[in-house]
């Protein structure tokens, strides 16, 4: 993950965290909203969980608007995770219209923190994944992200852990659960027909693989009837990311039997709809295009790089895992045509490269060279 230093964040002091959903089901001990937000407030961190919980709602009674007063443009697509939002704008472009003009929530939870409080304080995003660190690096829609920092899920998770602090949980009031929902394949779809007037039809996949079978099932027009579609490029959602802390499997079990209501109480409601008429839910600017860049401006180069590519493809574990920091195998094959990569940046290549020496040394050891033999055991050339 292209990560800031967690320390040296720290170090600058007055630390503010935007944690992603997934951050608060890592642990069982911590596995309660208020619990990790006590736990970050002994070691001397802010957290805005409790914006996070409204602007999510937000999003997801915007999205359901939008949906609800365009037919033409359905069935919609999910604006949350960069990683397709970025697919879609360069392998996808004429889907691009389709993606929902909707804010990211951990972006707008940023933006509403500081309409309220007036705080100048810089904001560090908590991430599970590498995609989400384009929230702060290199976003779109907008010119300037209002996060500052980004640190893995992990990173932050083995700090609180190595530091053995009880929480009680007694001194923060429950807050809303609906949001940590969509950390898993669904959750948002989950909660945006929720908002809904009518019953939504909805198609929720994670993966890359899945993604593009589906958005090429999208662009060939056989998606009619289906109102919203939800992708995530992790495997079983945002809880699936390489910088999470534990595994996707127990995450998943405990959102499975989280026990919370997919709408919010009236008072609850009434802020929800305050907050969606001050409008920071809304992308700022349209999503463009993005043209994918040549290989080379030559033909003939640009062919035969091609070919290497393919080449360097097939010798590829092609599972698409993401452990080399693309999203795919394919995208790993053009970097190292491009000199942006090795194939040893797939853990798989590299496994087999060390495994290769280790075989390689130990035949080198257990050959004694000749100048150490005895003139009487010496062997013959």
């Amino acid at each position: 993950m292209n990560e800031d230093d967690w320390e040296t964040v720290k170090s600058k002091g007055n630390v503010v965290l935007m944690p992603d959903p997934t951050f608060y089901i890592q642990i069982g001990a911590y596995s309660r909203v208020p619990l990790m937000r006590e736990a970050l407030e002994l070691h001397g961190y802010h957290d805005l969980s409790k914006y996070a919980a409204t602007a999510f709602d937000v999003a997801a009674f915007a999205a359901a608007g939008i949906i609800r007063d365009n037919k033409e443009k359905r069935p919609y697509i999910s604006s949350y995770c960069p990683a397709i939002i970025r697919l879609i704008q360069i392998n996808f472009p004429e889907l691009v219209g389709r993606i929902l003009p909707v804010e990211s929530p951990l972006e707008a939870a940023v933006h509403m923190w500081k309409k309220d409080t007036g705080s100048r304080d810089k904001v560090t995003l908590v991430s599970p994944c590498p995609a989400k660190t384009a929230l702060v690096r290199n976003p779109v829609g907008r010119k300037r992200s209002a996060l500052k920092y980004v640190v893995s899920v992990q990173n932050v998770i083995r700090d609180l852990l190595a530091s053995n602090i009880r929480a009680t949980g007694s001194n923060g009031s429950e807050s809303s659960k609906r949001w940590l929902l969509w950390s898993i394949t669904g959750g948002e779809t989950r909660q945006v027909s929720a908002f809904s007037d009518r019953t939504l039809t909805s198609l929720s996949v994670s993966g890359l693989r899945n993604t593009i079978d589906l958005l090429n099932e999208l662009e060939l027009g056989r998606l009619d009837g289906v109102d919203f579609i939800e992708c995530r490029a992790c495997s079983q959602g945002c809880i699936g990311g390489t910088g999470t802390y534990e595994s996707r499997y127990l995450s998943r079990l405990r959102l499975q039997n989280l026990d919370t209501a997919l709408l919010p109480p009236q008072e609850e409601m009434e802020v929800v709809r305050s907050q969606y008429k001050r409008g920071l839910w809304r992308l700022p600017s349209p999503l463009p295009v993005k043209e994918r860049a040549p290989l080379s401006q030559d033909i003939g180069e640009a062919m035969a790089k091609l070919r290497e590519m393919d080449e360097i493809y097939a010798t590829l574990p092609h599972i698409d895992c993401g452990s080399c920091g693309r999203p795919s195998c394919r995208a790993l094959a053009e970097d190292i045509v491009r000199g942006l990569g090795s194939e040893t940046d797939c853990i798989f290549k590299l496994r087999e490269r060390i495994s290769s020496l280790s075989e390689e040394i130990g035949e080198l050891a257990s050959k004694v060279p000749h100048t150490l033999y005895s003139r009487r055991k010496r062997k013959p050339s």
